[in-house]
């Protein structure tokens, strides 16, 4: 079976990756890096991403959505990546996906227009700190509407409208619940990361009112983790791409000895180790997003898939960029190189959603 991108989706990825050369290239990204204490969602950036319909990708047309499915969304993942964006790209996009998935009408008509147009900012937080990905790792209890509890790491809590909870019920039932930025009893901690494209902190509930997603039960759950890691495998291995790309393009030119350096046997030798890595990882995230389109998240064969795409893009990402600082020489270690931004942001990402270890112990499981 042949299987690629059609020219639609290769133009959307086109056009996503040349509004961020043309409009918020390494420089700007470098300017949220090194200011810590702002929020990391540069306004620019966001009201371009809505206007190119980077936000409404998943979003259904009748709630001013461009109806698209998670092989769509994952070219942007990917452009993003490569451009190591910061910004609430993927948690927004999350959370207008868990309204799609488990809203009612009602809840639909409400916020996913608003999501959309970039007009609020959405996140989920749904697991606790150090807990599993899987849908064992939720902290959060709800009682008659109420949550109590704390999830932790919450990516951009701190500018979100909307924050999408998973929460256990006294039987130990999984829901999806809603809260609004603002409501009683919710505090946003921000958190310290090594990465500085993104903003993470943790959401702590104390007798905080939310509203059940109508049909947010446990197969929901499992239908958002299972997107939000394909879509972070591709947000991987766009960063795996670009950081072996330029690692390419300066070893050409740098020169030992009298001869371009990527012309040495040994280093020859590894670079294509990593595209072959690289290459198959993109391979494998191209089909968890057309499983996932085409599938139901339980299929196991689309677990298997999922599990494929997660271990394989967490692995190319941390070793395509630990490769690019190596390579580099000298100048890759340094503060002024922008090698320290692919590198902090694989491995920050390289755990979200399941590790590799994690998503190779679901394969061992799957296949027995």
């Amino acid at each position: 079976m042949f299987f690629a991108l059609t020219d639609e989706q290769q133009a959307f990825a086109s056009t996503v990756t040349e509004f961020l050369a043309e409009r918020f290239d390494l420089e700007a990204v470098r300017g949220v890096v090194e200011d810590p204490d702002g929020d990391g969602h540069p306004l620019t950036l966001w009201k371009g991403l809505a206007d190119q319909g980077a936000l409404a990708v998943l979003v259904p047309e009748e709630h001013d959505g461009l109806g698209l499915g998670l092989l769509d969304a994952q070219v942007v993942a990917r452009a993003l990546g490569a451009g190591v964006a910061p910004g609430p790209w993927l948690p927004t996009v999350l959370a207008a996906e868990a309204v799609r998935i488990a809203g009612s009408a009602e809840q639909q008509s409400r916020w996913l227009p608003a999501l959309a147009a970039g007009e609020t900012v959405g996140t989920v937080a749904l697991r606790g700190e150090g807990g599993a990905w899987d849908g064992s790792g939720i902290t959060v209890d709800v009682n008659d509407g109420r949550l109590n509890g704390s999830a932790s790491p919450v990516d951009y809590p701190a500018v979100a409208g909307v924050i999408v909870v998973a929460a256990t019920d006294a039987s130990g039932t999984p829901g999806l619940y809603l809260v609004e930025a603002g409501a009683s009893g919710l505090t946003v901690r921000d958190q310290h990361t090594y990465d500085g494209t993104a903003r993470v902190g943790a959401v702590e509930f104390t007798d905080t009112p939310a509203e059940a997603l109508a049909g947010g039960d446990a197969a929901a759950v499992r239908a958002l983790l299972a997107r939000g890691a394909v879509l972070n495998a591709a947000d991987l291995v766009g960063v795996a791409r670009e950081a072996l790309t330029r690692t390419v393009a300066y070893d050409r030119d740098r020169n030992q000895f009298g001869v371009p350096v990527g012309s040495f046997q040994a280093l020859k030798h590894a670079l294509a180790d990593l595209h072959v890595a690289v290459t198959m990882a993109e391979h494998a995230v191209l089909f968890a997003a057309h499983a996932l389109d085409s599938k139901d998240a339980a299929d196991p064969d689309v677990r298997i898939a999922v599990a494929v795409a997660g271990s394989k893009a967490s692995d190319a990402a941390w070793n395509a960029t630990g490769a690019m600082i190596q390579f580099f020489g000298g100048i890759g270690f340094t503060w002024e190189h922008e090698a320290h931004f692919f590198y902090k942001r694989a491995r920050r990402r390289a755990p979200l959603f399941g590790s590799a270890a994690e998503h190779r112990e679901a394969l061992a499981t799957l296949t027995m």
